[in-house]
């Protein structure tokens, strides 16, 4: 009875943070969804994209179940899953996290929490695994990303929060107040230079 409840609650969590880093491309331009929003290319739309491949290899290739979808031998990753190439619609994007989706539902519905899978990216000793682990790993990595989306989505034009009935207007004034107190403590606790 335990190990269903553990699966739906963590499923549904899964469930929740996949929409909530989809909401993140919600009224953006295309320019917008696509650009560098860091020093190292983190952009709104690569993150879907490599959470959708995340979640198609380890619900589909660790348990012998490969995603339908297209994907590089892990072997053979070179950082591509991290943006959106010249030509790849936002739609399709989501049209392949949509469906990386229903086939890691299909395998988290199927398969007890103790079924055995194989890392085979991961060292030794720690490849094989189960379920368990793997869909806390996968929600992790949503998680993760989803909190990456929401940071950047804030620097892009000042939306937070996890869903739209969350959301609440920035006051811009206030905001810039509660800035300026931050900015002076850490200020202050900066060594004096002589």
């Amino acid at each position: 009875m335990i190990d269903e409840f553990a699966k739906d609650n963590l499923h549904r969590r899964l469930r929740r943070d996949r929409e909530t880093l989809l909401w993140k491309l919600d009224g953006l331009s295309e320019y917008d969804a696509r650009r560098p929003l860091t020093v190292t290319g983190t952009n709104l739309l690569g993150l879907v994209k490599h959470v959708a491949s995340v979640e198609a290899r380890y619900f589909g290739e660790v348990f012998g179940r490969p995603s339908p979808e297209p994907l590089c031998r892990w072997q053979d990753s070179d950082g591509s899953d991290l943006r959106a190439a010249e030509g790849e619609t936002r739609d399709q994007i989501i049209g392949f996290y949509r469906r990386t989706w229903e086939h890691s539902d299909t395998t988290i519905n199927e398969l007890p929490l103790d079924a055995p899978g194989h890392v085979p990216w991961w060292p030794e000793p720690y490849p094989n695994t189960n379920l368990f682990a793997i869909t806390v790993h996968v929600l992790g990595e949503t998680n993760r990303h989803a909190g990456h989306a929401d940071i950047l989505r804030e620097g892009v034009d000042g939306r937070t929060g996890t869903r739209p009935e969350h959301e609440m207007q920035i006051d811009a004034e206030a905001s810039a107040a509660y800035c300026a107190k931050i900015e002076q403590a850490a200020r202050s606790a900066a060594p004096v230079k002589a």
